[in-house]
C-alpha cells in the first residue's frame, strides 16, 4: 500500500472512530447516567482516542522504520 493511501485511510479511520466514541460519550453523559455516571466512560474514551492518534503518528510519520 502506498504511503499516501495509508495516510488517508488511517486519518479517515481514526477520525470516524473518534466521532463515534465522542458521540457515544456525549449521549451517555447527557442521558440517564448524567455527567458523573458518564465520566468513567468519557475518561476511557479519551485515553483510547489518544492511543489511536499515537498509533496513527507512529505508523505514518515516524522515521525510524
Amino acid at each position: 500500500m502506498s504511503r499516501a493511501v495509508k495516510l488517508v485511510v488511517s486519518i479517515f479511520g481514526v477520525g470516524l472512530m473518534s466521532v463515534f466514541v465522542l458521540g457515544l460519550s456525549k449521549s451517555i453523559s447527557s442521558g440517564f447516567a448524567g455527567f458523573w455516571g458518564g465520566l468513567p466512560f468519557m475518561i476511557i474514551a479519551i485515553a483510547v482516542i489518544c492511543m489511536a492518534f499515537y498509533d496513527l503518528w507512529e505508523e505514518n510519520f515516524k522515521k525510524d522504520k
